[in-house]
This record gives C-alpha cells, sequence and structure tokens, in this order.
C-alpha cells in the first residue's frame, strides 16, 4: 500500500473515531456532597445532582399530623446527633403532607445548628431502587450522615426490585451503612398489592413463607407512621395557617366559606387541598407565595 493510501486511510481512521466520540455521553461531572444540603440520584451515570432550591414548605404549616410529626423529627434527630434510628415508611392518605413531612424535618433539624456538619437528604427516584447497592457504595465513605428517600414507594407485578430494597436496608452481608438511614412514602402500607399477596399464597409450595417474603419488606422499616385523612376542622386549621403565614386578607367568615367549598368540589380534605386553595386565593388576590 502507497504511502498516500496510508495518509487517506489514516485520516478516514481519525474521522471515524472523532464521530464515535461524539455519540458517547459526556462524563459526568465528580459528585461534590458539600456542594447542597439535597441532592437527586442520577442512577445511570452515577451521580449525585446538587439541588439548590429545595421543594419543600416549612414544618409549622404542616398541620393535622403533630402525632406522627412528633416521632419523625425525633428519629431524624436522633440520627443527624450519630446515635440509634430507624428506617421509616410514612404511609397512607394522599396528600396528608408525608413527603412535605421528610422535607421540613430535614430543613429544620439542619437551621437548628445543633450538629456539626449538614445532615444530606438524597432522593432517589422509584424506578432506580435496585441501583440502592451502588448508591450506599459511595455514601458510606462520606463525611457525613444521610437521608436517603423515595417517594411514593410501591411495586407492581412481577417486580422483583423490592429484593434490592430488603437487602439493602438490613439483610446484605454489610447491612445498611451507620451514616445512612431510609425514609419511603407510599399510599400502602405493605408497599406490595394486595392482590399479589394472595397470589403468592394460592400458587406457593409453602403459601405462608410466600406470603412473609412479600410483607417481610415493610418490616424492614423500624417506624410506620400513619396519616389518615384529616377531619373539618384540621383542613380549615390548615388553610388558616397557610393564610397567616402568607399575609392573605380576608374575613373569617368568608375564608371558612371559600375553603369549604373548595374542599367540596374537590371531594376531599387534606393538607394538599387546603394549599391549593390557598393559591387560588392569592392568584384571586393577585400576590405571588414566596418561600
Amino acid at each position: 500500500m502507497s504511502d498516500k493510501s496510508l495518509e487517506a486511510l489514516s485520516e478516514k481512521l481519525d474521522r471515524l473515531i472523532h464521530a464515535v466520540e461524539q455519540l458517547a455521553p459526556p462524563s459526568p461531572p465528580a459528585t461534590d456532597l458539600k456542594a447542597a444540603d439535597c441532592f437527586v440520584w442520577q442512577a445511570e451515570t452515577g451521580f449525585l445532582e446538587p439541588v439548590k432550591r429545595v421543594n419543600r414548605v416549612d414544618i409549622d404549616l404542616i398541620r393535622g399530623v403533630d402525632h406522627v410529626r412528633d416521632i419523625l423529627v425525633d428519629n431524624t434527630e436522633r440520627f443527624a446527633a450519630g446515635y440509634a434510628a430507624n428506617n421509616v415508611l410514612l404511609w397512607g392518605a394522599r396528600g396528608m403532607g408525608k413527603s412535605s413531612l421528610v422535607k421540613a424535618a430535614h430543613a429544620a433539624i439542619n437551621a437548628s445548628g445543633r450538629h456539626g456538619a449538614p445532615l444530606k437528604l438524597i432522593e432517589i427516584h422509584r424506578e432506580d431502587i435496585d441501583t440502592l447497592p451502588k448508591l450506599m457504595a459511595i455514601l458510606k465513605a462520606a463525611p457525613f450522615r444521610f437521608i436517603l428517600f423515595c417517594d411514593d414507594l410501591s411495586f407492581d407485578h412481577d417486580d422483583t426490585s423490592y429484593k434490592s430494597l430488603k437487602a439493602a436496608l438490613e439483610g446484605g452481608v454489610e447491612g445498611r451503612p451507620q451514616n445512612v438511614i431510609f425514609y419511603a412514602t407510599s399510599n400502602r402500607r405493605h408497599l406490595l398489592p394486595r392482590d399479589m399477596i394472595d397470589n403468592e399464597r394460592s400458587t406457593a409450595i409453602n403459601p405462608s413463607e410466600a406470603v412473609e417474603e412479600k410483607v417481610s419488606l415493610s418490616d424492614r422499616f423500624g417506624l410506620w407512621l400513619g396519616f389518615h385523612k384529616c377531619s373539618q376542622d384540621d383542613y380549615l386549621d390548615m388553610v388558616s395557617g397557610y393564610v397567616r403565614h402568607y399575609g392573605l386578607e380576608i374575613d373569617a367568615d368568608a375564608l371558612r366559606a371559600e375553603a369549604l367549598e373548595w374542599a367540596t368540589t374537590r371531594g376531599s380534605r387534606s393538607g394538599r387541598v387546603a394549599w391549593q386553595f390557598t393559591q387560588d386565593l392569592a392568584g384571586r388576590r393577585g400576590k405571588a407565595l414566596q418561600g
């Protein structure tokens, strides 16, 4: 082969290599755990993306769940201080502030300034649960304490990723790192559909063992905090708390009537409905709700 042919072939190979490099995704930046107090786990790249502005409300605005709020804050406080604490499952009615309470408790404890290093909150998406071991391997050597948070956690038929969660929480060879705790919210107490558990019972050689395998996932959470539909008085208290906090001027009787009408049109009363009413009220008065 002539020198000219070799040179032409070399140029084509260079162009091909360049084209392939352009197709490859860029390498993710190195995770900086000092960059923020909240992160989102990007499972595909193995990157913890910092969240500069967290979508949350002040813990004093979460009403109607005082008992479970105090339990969660106490558990989180003990963990932040380096003491023993439990994984927590917050389950129950939609819109009653389960995820808001986790984020608010985290913020309140960091704001207290009682602990040296800030407590970190990391959100992991439901579909990335099977990457928990990879994430924990990153966190266990870090000089911080972490709350791993999964919102709306549940498992469908033929979904086996719950086994990764079980092992990561307590059952693996290494177990859960001492600087990591797991908080999850769910509308279901046992995280798995009832018909899935019933099906396991009817088809298994040993039905009781099959059911225990499914139900034991919830047992990995030392604390089960139940959230139930709120009363009318609790709902109105939530609305009043928001109105006072944001300085919305409205007659008390008119506020009560409008808030109840709003709940009636929605067919439910909850913290979420109270917040949506407050947004509507503020919008009608030409005000923006600042955090």
